[in-house]
């Protein structure tokens, strides 16, 4: 006898465990562990004692500047979250989002892959806190994700033409039409689902039916499905709060240009506009690489740029060792907060 299927929006997080009893306790302490391990890995490997010394020799007002432009731009970026969940969910306050974004950051970043991994925080949080459904909270991460792509994929266009401009891949500086449409077509992707999703066309879904591999009634299919669609939902029923929520993620992809601009000329680094974006699009790149943080590949990037422009060896790891110090500082302290969170 088969069962009658359940409705998309109300099908249960596919990945989520039935916590009850004494493995609700256990599996909790081994993710509060986990999160400790991290930390201490990264602080042990990090060289701490040198992060100091180039911090002492950046004046305060220099510090409190950085510090507060990352303030803003995770404001931003839980600006957007926030207008993709209050949409639908008015009981769900602004500023309490903000650690959740910290906690994010602080385990995408320690752990292996392209500053993703604490996603599933997010999807938590509006759980266990407003009572969202695994399907809908996760449905506001992949809207969330794909507005943050939107504005990554559009600043990298930006960024990689700076590299094109600056001379760093061709000797005359200007750069070729193909590159161009090359790189135009990065931002592609995103808009173009973003478009899709609008017409009530959902091509993630469209692509699991085409497989035949795929089992079309399993929980993780009708989970990606039913989260596609909300998503859709939200595009089509609330595009005032989709264009907020791409107009602050921008202006936080923009933060993050701006405030390499501070750090490099905290550390007496002088460059212009083009070879400032040329060079913060290659520490961008090197956060691609499967390792935490992107560790090494953050280092030879900045190495490699700033020499390009003339700047020695030391001076560009001074950059990096300051970057550091700011990740670290907010990592750690996002770390902290995501093993609280699961530790409750």
């Amino acid at each position: 006898m088969k069962r009658h299927r359940k409705q998309d929006s109300l099908i249960p997080f596919p990945f989520s465990p039935r916590f009850n009893g004494i493995r609700d306790r256990a599996l909790r302490f081994i993710g509060v562990l986990l999160l400790i391990a991290l930390l201490y890995s990264a602080l042990r490997n990090a060289p701490l004692l040198e992060i100091w010394a180039v911090i002492q020799r950046v004046q305060l007002w220099q510090i409190i500047v950085i510090l507060s432009m990352d303030l803003l731009i995770y404001m931003c970026t839980t600006a957007r979250w926030w207008f993709i969940v209050n949409a639908d969910n008015k009981h769900v306050k602004y500023f309490p989002l903000i650690p959740v974004r910290i906690s994010v950051f602080g385990v995408s970043y320690f752990t292996i892959g392209p500053q993703v991994g604490g996603e599933p925080l997010q999807i938590l949080y509006l759980q266990r806190n407003h009572g969202l459904t695994y399907t809908r909270a996760a449905s506001t991460v992949v809207m969330d994700k794909l507005l943050e792509f939107l504005a990554n994929f559009a600043l990298l266009a930006f960024g990689l033409t700076a590299i094109v401009h600056a001379g760093i891949l061709s000797r005359n500086g200007d750069p070729p039409l193909m590159s161009l449409i090359g790189l135009a077509a990065l931002v592609a992707w995103p808009l173009i689902h973003i478009l899709l999703l609008y017409k009530k066309v959902y091509p993630v879904s469209a692509f699991l039916r085409a497989l035949p591999a795929v089992p079309q009634d399993s929980k993780i299919t009708r989970f990606i499905r039913a989260s596609e669609r909300l998503a859709g939902r939200f595009c089509q029923r609330h595009p005032r709060a989709l264009l907020a929520a791409i107009f602050v993620s921008l202006l936080a992809a923009v933060g993050m240009v701006g405030e390499y601009a501070v750090i490099t000329v905290s550390m007496q680094v002088g460059l212009r506009f083009w070879q400032t974006a040329a060079a913060w699009t290659a520490g961008w790149l090197s956060f691609l690489v499967p390792l935490p943080g992107g560790l090494g590949a953050l280092e030879a990037s900045q190495v490699f740029a700033l020499g390009f422009f003339g700047y020695a060896a030391p001076v560009a790891i001074s950059v990096v060792l300051l970057m550091r110090g700011r990740d670290l500082l907010i990592g750690g302290l996002g770390l902290i907060l995501a093993g609280h969170r699961i530790g409750r």
